[in-house]
């Protein structure tokens, strides 16, 4: 049983009732909402005759179906319209507050949230969204649910749960100097497999952690659940601090430092107890790819593609073999130099302003390849009018990209933004399943310095690889 770790500290403060010995009720201090599952649970408890608890906790934004083609968000099938519309509709009768196009604040759910000051330290945090593990990085405790949990947030503020195990992911060591958050926490589901954290709530720690930034720290809480992972979290500090000063929602002044005071006693203790430990080097990494269907499938874009027969379980072996199969590759060929036809910049994974930063600085002056897609669509309408204000939108457009709306877009493709059946992408999403972006699409997850020297060579390559070649 783990003992004085965050994750217990923050439990034992939203605990309203104890079940049983491992199941609690517990106080939901955040529900954030999108259109693709809010709309429906909002009408579940309205048909039992049953109110939102506490409308001002509930916090709603477009991002899923919303479409992202520039200048016309609006457009799309009746289906995806009747779920903007109804979330509208709904969040002004019951008086939750709403991001929306018309106030510039509208955005992917898990963008919004932190950029907004609604992500704190100590709070819990949930949504109808697997990936609001995001917001464990500022030492949140935030998780992702169902419908009919949903449906019980709205109308209770507060959850059943069971407790779950603990576990800390220690990366130490200092990756090179071409390596992002994004292949950091690629290569460690790829060392640890996406299994190794299931159903644990899990704590990144180590100096490589520390020394990122929140939006990578985010990005690497994003992936939590990638490896299995029920929550990821990050202990906040004062980087964090620094990132949530004067934030819309966020605290104020002496509230503020007061804020601060209780923050800093979130941390695990020098002696807390997990109850798994992993520790992952990433000493010298440089950039990761992916190359099967699973997350877990990365490798260094500059090794060969690895040999299934490697693998001494023999389902494991076969299902690296049909993952090669459906990926139209082949084991022990180098992955670079493999044609790309589309490039995905976006999600919530990497849609920040950071990493269209990462992005815009490979491809200026470039142009994308003959015959490739190129998709740069920010998290935010606020991500979105600060890279404009930075000029960030003129490089993409005169190398060729589109510069769209926010939205989920092909992460998903729930709006209809999908690559082609066939086609290959290279994208800065966070899954890479058969599917997922589309009936027959070949996705390889990278960071956006990666995806963006993909567009431009035409083929998978590195930034640095690309750099040498224009030279």
């Amino acid at each position: 049983m783990s003992k004085g770790t965050m994750f217990d500290k923050i439990w034992d403060a939203h605990v309203v009732s104890q079940i049983s010995e491992d199941e609690a009720l517990l106080h939901i201090d955040r529900h954030l909402a999108h259109e693709l599952t809010t709309v429906e649970a909002i009408r579940v408890i309205e048909a039992r005759d049953l109110t939102v608890r506490n409308p001002e906790l509930t916090f709603a934004t477009l991002d899923h179906v919303i479409g992202t083609a520039p200048g016309n968000v609006e457009a799309g099938p009746a289906s995806a319209q009747a779920m903007m519309q109804g979330l509208r509709e709904q969040a002004s009768r019951l008086r939750m507050p709403m991001f929306d196009i018309a106030d510039g604040r509208q955005g992917i759910v898990h963008v919004i949230g932190p950029e907004q000051g609604l992500s704190l330290p100590g709070t819990t945090i949930v949504c109808g969204d697997s990936h609001t593990c995001t917001h464990g990085a500022f030492g949140a405790l935030a998780w992702g649910i169902g419908s009919s949990e949903q449906a019980h947030v709205l109308a209770t503020q507060t959850l059943r749960q069971r407790r779950p195990p603990t576990m800390r992911v220690t990366i130490t060591g200092r990756p090179g100097p071409q390596a992002t958050a994004k292949d950091v926490i690629l290569h460690v589901i790829g060392t640890l497999g996406t299994a190794a954290a299931t159903g644990h709530a899990v704590e990144f720690a180590g100096d490589c952690v520390r020394a990122f930034d929140m939006e990578a720290r985010m990005t690497l809480c994003n992936l939590a659940i990638e490896m299995g992972a029920r929550v990821g979290m990050i202990a906040p500090d004062a980087t964090t601090y620094a990132y949530l000063a004067n934030r819309p929602y966020a605290p104020k002044g002496e509230a503020f430092d007061q804020a601060v005071r209780a923050w800093s006693s979130l941390p695990s203790e020098p002696d807390a107890v997990f109850d798994k430990e992993a520790v992952v080097d990433v000493e010298g990494l440089g950039p990761v790819i992916t190359w099967g269907t699973s997350p877990e499938h990365t490798m260094a874009i500059t090794a060969r593609i690895p040999l299934p027969a490697e693998v001494a379980d023999a389902a494991r072996r076969q299902g690296r073999q049909a993952a090669l199969d459906y990926m139209r590759l082949e084991a022990g060929e180098p992955i670079m130099g493999t044609p790309v036809d589309w490039v995905f910049i976006g999600s919530c994974a990497n849609s920040r302003l950071s990493d269209l930063r990462a992005a815009a600085a490979v491809v200026r002056g470039q142009r994308v390849a003959p015959g490739v897609q190129a998709w740069v669509v920010p998290g935010s309408l606020p991500v979105k009018a600060q890279a404009e204000a930075e000029g960030l939108h003129h490089i993409f457009r005169e190398a060729g990209f589109q510069w769209r709306e926010p939205g989920c877009s092909m992460c998903v493709g729930a709006n209809g933004d999908m690559v082609p059946p066939g086609k290959r992408c290279v994208s800065t999403s966070n899954r890479n399943f058969v599917g997922r972006q589309g009936p027959g699409a070949l996705t390889h997850l990278a960071s956006p310095a990666t995806a963006a020297a993909c567009a431009i060579a035409g083929h998978i390559t590195t930034a640095a690889e690309l750099e040498q070649v224009n030279a």
